[in-house]
């Protein structure tokens, strides 16, 4: 495991576009694994900002998304399918028929989950990014989730709700349940990059990358990964030794 460490929030998200840029000017036709929420947003204004401004191309990349909300899907402005169109792909040349993501909507949430494990069996990524929960979570894989698991539906925790409540108008409009790639599934990509920022992600920070490796936290099984690199500011890494 790498750990970077850098000055702010700004300079985080730098960092990761250039590793992210990399992996797409050293093969045109890599598979990405993205992640929503507020912690990629400078992340993806830098690839947009490097696609106008750079000409790099995303005719050919493809994505897999880690998770969606059990409920929603493009036609709501807080579905991550939305999220995605609009704070990423809009701004690229990608094909939105080489993105991918869990179905909302799915009514048999069972055979969803099945059909995106299997996506996600053909389609290993070339670099996974994560962002990282205040309890250690990854993707909406909560504490005591087992590490050999797959794509699965999962019911929030109060925590997650609460950390998810800003992006929506009131806490109760965020959804109880969500769509979410397993730990197997995140390992098996090729290269993971995990963003953290803020003293409320210090702790998280701390027991992911210096704690013992335990479903209690679900970051710290990264420590297994060949490749993995958690870039975190000066306020998330403020407990590391």
């Amino acid at each position: 495991m790498k750990v970077i460490k850098v000055k702010n929030y700004e300079e985080m998200s730098n960092v990761a576009a250039e590793i992210f840029k990399d992996v797409v000017k050293n093969k045109p036709n890599a598979i990405l694994g993205l992640a929503t929420g507020t912690t990629p947003l400078g992340l993806y204004a830098e690839l947009i900002k490097d696609h106008k401004e750079n000409g790099t191309s995303y005719k050919n990349i493809k994505t897999v998304n880690l998770d969606e909300y059990a409920g929603l899907d493009i036609g709501s402005d807080q579905s991550y399918v939305y999220f995605m169109r609009h704070n990423l792909f809009e701004g690229l040349d990608i094909d939105l028929k080489n993105t991918n993501i869990e179905n909302g909507k799915a009514e048999d949430k069972e055979k969803e989950c099945e059909r995106y494990n299997n996506l996600l069996g053909e389609m290993q990524q070339d670099i996974q990014l994560l962002g990282l929960g205040s309890n250690g979570h990854i993707a909406f894989n909560e504490p005591n989730t087992p590490f050999g698991s797959g794509v699965h539906v999962v019911k929030l925790t109060e925590n997650t709700i609460k950390d998810n409540s800003r992006l929506f108008a009131d806490i109760n409009d965020v959804p109880r349940y969500a769509f979410t790639m397993g730990i197997k599934n995140i390992m098996n990509a090729k290269k993971i990059v995990v963003l953290a920022s803020g003293k409320n992600k210090a702790n998280a920070v701390k027991a992911s990358v210096e704690g013992d490796v335990t479903e209690i936290v679900p970051a710290s099984v990264l420590q297994l990964h060949p490749d993995c690199t958690f870039i975190v500011d000066e306020d998330a890494a403020s407990l590391l030794k």
